[in-house]
This record gives C-alpha cells, structure tokens and sequence, in this order.
C-alpha cells in the first residue's frame, strides 16, 4: 500500500512551510543527481511532466536523444532537516527516468534493479529484502573547507570516547536519520582510526537502494557541520581496513523467508542453496559492479578482513558470502565484498540477477569452506576449487563482459556506457605516474 498520494505531499508542502523540492535520481555511476523547484512547480513533477537534459548526465543519452522526464515516486517523500534557515524547508523526491514515449529509460539504475525484481516476481518471490553494512571514514578538513588526510580520532572497533572523538558527529548522524524515518539498528565505531559504521533496517531492494543513497547525503552533510569529510571511498589509507559495504540478502514469498529449512542441517533451504551457488558462479563477472573504482582493489587484499575469495561458510569470515547465525525470519546470505562506492542499485541488480539464475538452473553448491582462506596455500586453494576476486578494475571489466547473465542484467545500453567510463578511468589511472614509482625508481635508474 502506498504511502503518499499527491493530495498527501501538496497538504505536507503547505503544513511543513517546504519551500524547494529537489527531485533526485541517480546516474550510472552512482551519483546523486537532482532536479531543483519551488513548490509552485511541485503540482507539475507529481503528474510525471518535469522534463531534463539526460545529454548531461554520465551514461545516459547522446545530445541528440537527450528530453527525458523524472517520474517521481511519492513513497520516497521526505522533509530534509537542514536548509530551512534559508527561507523554507527543504523536500526531496527519488525519480524515476522515462522517456517521451512514457517506456522507462534503458538506462536508468534504479529501473534496471526494478527489471530484476520483476524477473523474481515472475519466479513467485514477492519480495527480495537487502540490509547494508556502509561504512565511511571521517577527516579533518582545512580552512578552504577542503579534505586532508588527518583522521579525527584514533579509535577502534566499538570504541568510546576520548579514542573515538567521531562519536558525537555518529550520534548527530542517527539521530538526523531517526528524524527522516530510518530505522537505525546499530552504528559503531570500526576497525580503523576514523572509520565508521551505521547499519538500518532490511527492506526490500528498491527501498534499500534509494535509503544508501539518502544516507551518504546525510553523512556527508553532518559531517560537514563538524569540520569534517565523510568519504565513502573504499580504501583512503593504506596500511588499515578498508570500507566495505556488507550486502544481507533473502527472498520472500509473502511472509514467508523461502532461504529458510528447518530440516536442513544448516537451516538453509534449496532455494537459499542454489541462491548462493548462483552468486559464487558470477561473482568474478560482478565485481566489476559491486566494487567500481580503480581504489575498490586496494581493499580486496589479504590482511584487512575484505574478501579475496569465492567461497562460502556458515560460520568464518574470510570467504566472500557468510551465512550469519540467524534463522527463521532472519535467515540470509551475506555478500562481504561489495564497497560504499557502488551504484546501489545496479550492485543490488546484479547480485540478485545471479542468485535468480542459481535458482533457475539449480545450481549445485560447492562445499563450505571453514579454514582461514587468508592463510592457504594457493595449490589448496586451488584443489579446493576456490578462485580469486579479480585483481584490478581492468580485469573486472573483462569478467563482466563475457558473462552473458551479467550483460543481460545490465541490458546492453547501461553496460556499454559503464564499461566505456570504467575503461576510461582504468586508462588514467594506468598511464598516470604516481609517487611510488618516482619513490622507488627515480634514485636507483
């Protein structure tokens, strides 16, 4: 059931004293991108008539295709609790992209996801619930306002202050958060200095997706009224954790958890195993997706808790997917590579378009693993079949294109365009010369 209809929004415009809307959407690299109005053309947008220029925005049209309309959806309204003091509140609402023609848009991120869903939909499950683990680190900034490299604290996992001098700035985030309808479980100081973690509520994916994308706005604005830079770059330091963005996911026909089998020894059903079996067959050529940036492979290293390895356990945490110990409602698989600087919705995409294709060809399951990956020997692990992540984004790029249960989730307007990007900013960063080289080369040749 819905939970706005228009007449709901124009009366909370009125009542709330909101000034300016923003109608926000997401690119194809996971940007957040927005559309401004005053109130008087809110009447407008919520009849799906607010028109913009996809030729601008990365990965979408060429200049000569470029009218696209933003279809916002009214379930995603919320009041910002910042920028009222400048005349008026502050609203936003998460579009949609449709074309003229009223088709949505090939290449819009969150109708790719929505594409998938339909396709579980089509399988009976009603519902595909995802909980996200983001976590960001915390920096001091200059008086140009601009990051530096200086944490703000020397905490570590779960401590308190004095060590974690975050804790307030965390504190500010979550209860803004508890203010926008979120439902907070848990945040926490992480492993390394100045790295932090704030976990919400499961919902189903579109939700979750349009909640990451909320969160990062929230973060990196209070933190900013701290004197402070929230990045969600995966690996800012080298020699501590990187961040990462744990993905718990399951499916639902109605109330029902189908990953859950009581009578099986680990609880986990059929469905749950061929799930599983589908995302260890495509997490090579997903990877690409889950972890986009040149930087998402500095964290994919042994020695920093990140997962190197398609493999899978119940209980340890050195394998790519972990089968945490709840069960019943609660039972889940947990994807442990995927970074914060992913496009949620095309992570949450291609996650779930290789579980489906597991459950549709009844994928066998390889054996658990239960030893300290980290610690194998490479002949073990490959007599025990365990392959590696990729190793950069190049490689990643190529895994993705010669899956075509990958290439299908994307649809072949998305992937060209985000391949294209990719390739591109791969290409920079190869023929770059950077400071280590110098470092190690510039005396001795």
């Amino acid at each position: 059931m819905a939970k706005y209809t228009k007449e709901d929004i124009l009366r909370i415009v009125q009542e709330e004293d909101v000034a300016y809307i923003r109608l926000t959407f997401t690119d194809l690299l996971g940007t957040i991108k927005n559309v401004e109005i005053p109130t008087s053309q809110l009447p407008k947008a919520l009849d799906n008539k607010m028109m913009f220029d996809g030729s601008s925005i990365e990965g979408f049209v060429r200049i000569e295709e470029s009218d696209m309309y933003l279809y916002p959806d009214l379930d995603t309204w919320v009041i910002y609790p910042w920028g009222a003091d400048a005349g008026g509140k502050v609203a936003g609402l998460i579009c949609d992209i449709y074309l003229p023609d009223g088709t949505p848009f090939a290449g819009d991120p969150r109708g790719i996801l929505k594409k998938v869903l339909k396709e579980a939909e089509e399988l009976g499950f009603t519902s595909f619930n995802v909980g996200t683990e983001p976590e960001f680190f915390l920096f001091k900034t200059n008086e140009k306002g601009e990051p530096t490299l200086d944490l703000n604290d020397k905490g570590g996992y779960f401590d308190l202050a004095p060590l974690d001098l975050g804790e307030n700035c965390r504190r500010d985030i979550v209860l803004t958060l508890d203010k926008m309808g979120f439902e907070v479980e848990a945040s926490h100081h992480e492993v390394a200095p100045g790295q932090h973690e704030i976990d919400f509520k499961y919902a189903n994916a579109v939700t979750t997706a349009d909640n990451i994308q909320i969160f990062k706005l929230v973060v990196k604005n209070i933190a900013r009224r701290y004197g402070l830079h929230a990045t969600f770059m995966p690996k800012p330091l080298f020699g501590v954790n990187g961040s990462g963005m744990h993905c718990h996911m399951s499916l639902f026909k109605g109330d029902v958890n189908v990953f859950y089998d009581e009578s099986d020894e680990l609880g986990l059903s059929a469905t749950a195993r061929y799930f599983l079996a589908g995302v260890l067959k495509h997490a090579r050529a997903f990877t690409a997706v889950t972890n986009p940036l040149v930087n998402s492979y500095k964290r994919l290293v042994p020695g920093y808790e990140a997962p190197c390895y398609v493999a899978w356990s119940p209980k340890n945490r050195s394998p790519l997917v972990r089968v945490p110990a709840s069960r019943g409602l609660g039972t889940r698989i947990e994807v442990r590579s995927p970074d914060p600087a992913a496009n949620p919705y095309l992570a949450l995409a291609v996650m779930l378009k290789a579980g489906l294709d597991g459950v549709k060809n009844k994928l066998a399951l390889p054996k658990q693993t239960d030893r300290n990956i980290y610690i194998m020997e490479e002949q073990e692990r490959r007599d025990a079949g365990i392959e590696n992540l990729p190793s950069n984004l190049h490689e990643a790029l190529i895994e993705l294109q010669s899956d075509p249960v990958m290439v299908e989730a994307l649809g072949e307007h998305a992937l060209a365009h985000f391949v294209e990007a990719k390739e591109i900013e791969w290409d920079m960063f190869r023929t770059a010369v950077h400071p280590w080289e110098r470092e190690q080369y510039m005396s001795l040749y």
